[in-house]
């Protein structure tokens, strides 16, 4: 038996790249896929070789970043399936460009996609899982939220599915859903246009995608509100942001107060291209 046997889940954005090998490896574990993405003609295709290999999925080609849209896909996938266990908001936008040079237009698609797609699709599917008893919810995250010089807005997008994964794990534990949010490394079609990226030709979207079923499955029911990075071969949770030493006291403040504390704070700027996982 699959260790998602029984299973319907959604994924978002699985037309190609780190999408398409989560929904493959999804199907191969048993789980009934749909295929979401907003290029159809690419969901159509991944949907039928997993139908073709054995397996049970339906294509979706509606953009996330319409809130009537990302509703109907977990209505979809009721209706198809019977239930909605799991889903994977992959869908996401990437581009490269100084403050100063940044593109309003550019600005606000990626933002409609990467961040109210996410919130678009897992408020939506939170509703359902709530009426069900539970589910497993997966954001796409990135190293960036950390920050990365020339993708200002890409890492703020993915800030945020960081905050919203954290938040909605803390709401929905009573309720038997859990949230995590992932950070891949692989060489997809938007890494490979990243100068930055340590990703290779080698480190193919299939490597990552048994994070993604593990997660979706029962094994994992420990597992919620974490930030997981994920390469393909190195596995590590990101810290959760805490207060650093030391903290000063005292009142009133004033100029000299502040230029003493900001003398003894370690101030180093810390952007993810400096990380090496």
């Amino acid at each position: 038996m699959g260790t998602l046997d029984g299973k319907a889940v959604v994924i978002t954005g699985a037309g190609r790249g780190l999408g398409r090998a989560y929904a493959v490896h999804a199907a191969d574990a048993g789980a009934s896929v749909l295929v979401n993405d907003v290029d159809g003609e690419l969901a159509d295709e991944v949907a039928a070789g997993i139908r073709a290999a054995g397996g049970r999925a339906v294509a979706n080609g509606d953009s996330v970043a319409e809130l009537g849209r990302a509703a109907k896909l977990m209505e979809q996938c009721v209706a198809e399936f019977g239930k909605l266990d799991g889903l994977v908001n992959n869908a996401g936008l990437r581009y490269d460009a100084m403050p100063w040079e940044d593109d309003p237009e550019q600005i606000r698609a990626l933002i409609e996609v990467n961040v109210l797609g996410a919130l678009y699709c897992g408020t939506a599917a939170a509703a359902v899982m709530r009426e069900q008893g539970g589910g497993v919810i997966v954001n796409a995250a990135s190293f960036s939220f950390l920050g990365q010089s020339g993708a200002g807005t890409y890492a703020a997008s993915k800030g945020a599915v960081v905050s919203m994964s954290i938040s909605w794990a803390v709401d929905l534990a009573k309720f038997g859903i859990r949230v995590n949010a992932v950070c891949p490394l692989a060489w997809t079609r938007m890494s490979e246009a990243d100068y930055r990226t340590r990703s290779k030709p080698e480190d193919t979207p299939d490597r990552v995608a048994p994070l993604i079923t593990y997660l979706l499955g029962d094994r994992s029911s420990a597992v919620t509100g974490q930030v997981i990075r994920f390469t393909g071969d190195i596995l590590h949770v990101v810290r959760q942001p805490a207060r650093k030493e030391p903290v000063f006291t005292g009142e009133p403040w004033d100029d000299d107060d502040f230029e003493k504390a900001f003398g003894e704070f370690d101030l180093e700027i810390f952007p993810a291209e400096r990380w090496k996982l």
